[in-house]
């Protein structure tokens, strides 16, 4: 299961890469159409979509938990029971909101269908691109993060709540300690 998740997580990586490396690209391709040739507006509009699919994207599926800032003066500063009752409403405050949240909002993305995109043009059909399909990325987003944060939920309350960086940096230096002390012997 280890692997699998891995695996899924070095495709989602790939995927969030290759959207920036795509963005950078057509920022390129920008620069040399507008000095050098005639300038053409669609690149514009391709960045702004490929931008809000590798953020809602990459929020979803590639950010850690532990990569998020966080305000967490008033957490560290209590014990460990306290901060399994805070990170069990966390959790589930934001898994609750999300999930809330997601009827509403996938109604409005699905009535973006009638809108459609000023100059990008679907390379297989030559359609205008629907802006529901640019915006269903945050249905998928919703989704994720609400998949997320119910399994933090169910995390928390069978192993405690999630260690902090001190706790983290404790461990790391006792476990390199216990290798060179192998080492020695």
């Amino acid at each position: 299961m280890k692997n699998v998740i891995r695996g899924f997580s070095r495709l989602a990586e790939a995927i969030a890469g290759g959207m920036l490396a795509a963005i950078f690209a057509i920022f390129l391709l920008q620069i040399v159409l507008r000095y050098f040739f005639t300038p053409a507006g669609w690149t514009l509009e391709l960045i702004g979509i490929l931008w809000v699919w590798v953020i809602f994207f990459a929020c979803a599926f590639v950010v850690r938990e532990a990569d998020h800032v966080k305000f967490d003066i008033i957490y560290l500063s209590v014990g460990k029971r306290t901060r399994q009752i805070f990170a069990l409403i966390a959790a589930a405050a934001i898994a609750l909101g999300m999930l809330y949240t997601l009827l509403p909002t996938w109604d409005y993305i699905d009535w973006m269908k009638i809108r459609k995109t000023t100059t990008v043009r679907n390379p297989f059909t030559g359609d205008k691109i629907p802006m529901r399909t640019v915006f269903s990325i945050y249905g998928v987003f919703i989704v994720a993060v609400a998949a997320r944060y119910a399994w933090l939920f169910f995390d928390v309350l069978r192993n405690g709540p999630p260690k902090t960086e001190l706790e983290l940096v404790v461990e790391a230096v006792h476990e390199n300690d216990q290798d060179k002390e192998g080492d020695k012997s």
